[in-house]
């Protein structure tokens, strides 16, 4: 099954968690689609149990069917479920959610209080809101302990693998761009970080031709968001990142 380089990271980042744990893992991938990183996770050998959740009845349907196909229906049990709401406690180590906006997958967490004490690892992948979904975790009494950037297609995804813990980060811009992603200078985070910063540019030229109310205090958000890619941008540049990493307890490195 060929997979999008987005699902083969969040692969790759379940298979690098579950390699440090002992005994059986299940893992429940909350808004599964077509049940593809399931069956992936089971027929790598990755994790020996499997669900498949999704508030569509139309896309559960879609990864049913695939589960049937792939002979899985023994280790991949699909289940209709808002969030994590359709999960007990203790019947998932692991809980993947991606493709979704930051500020739905922060609500999903939150509702999903009843399994926080339980899932050992989250791998999250939140296709915007990064900065409030990071402050999100923080809040909640997750620690991101890894994080990775790709590029697909002229766009770029993050997936993160979130463990209990506490974590803040006393610069803003590692809530904007990721702890993580600056300490480990990440190439494609700086590939990232020049396209926005030209964007940023682009927009305030046409804010200082155009004029009009509300101008100062765009120019001002704009200005500050400028200065802070370049000093992520200066980070990366050393390969070191001063002052941006925070507490960082119970799971982290």
């Amino acid at each position: 099954m060929r997979l999008s380089k987005r699902l083969e990271t969040i692969i790759e980042q379940t298979k690098l968690w579950v390699q440090g744990q002992e005994g059986d893992v299940c893992v429940a991938d909350v808004g599964t689609d077509h049940g593809f990183v399931p069956i992936c996770l089971i027929e790598r050998g990755i994790v020996s149990r499997a669900l498949a959740l999704d508030v569509r009845e139309g896309p559960l349907m879609r990864a049913q069917g695939h589960v049937l196909q792939h002979g899985l229906e023994g280790k991949i049990g699909v289940r209709l479920s808002d969030g994590l709401k359709g999960l007990r406690p203790q019947e998932a180590d692991v809980v993947v959610i991606a493709g979704m906006g930051g500020e739905l997958m922060l609500r999903i967490l939150e509702e999903g209080g009843h399994m926080r004490e339980f899932v050992q690892c989250f791998i999250l992948s939140p296709q915007s809101e990064l900065p409030l979904f990071r402050h999100g975790l923080e809040k909640l009494g997750l620690l991101i302990r890894d994080e990775v950037m790709v590029e697909e297609d002229g766009k770029y995804y993050t997936v993160m693998t979130a463990v209990p813990g506490k974590m803040h980060y006393p610069k803003e811009y590692c809530y904007r761009y990721g702890e993580r992603l600056i300490a480990d200078k990440s190439r494609v985070l700086a590939e990232f970080l020049e396209k926005e910063i030209g964007q940023l540019l682009k927009i305030r030229g046409q804010l200082l031709a155009g004029g009009g109310d509300g101008v100062a205090k765009r120019l001002q958000e704009i200005e500050e968001k400028l200065r802070e890619a370049g000093q992520v941008r200066e980070l990366l540049a050393e390969g070191e990142a001063p002052g941006c990493t925070g507490k960082r307890k119970n799971g982290g490195t």
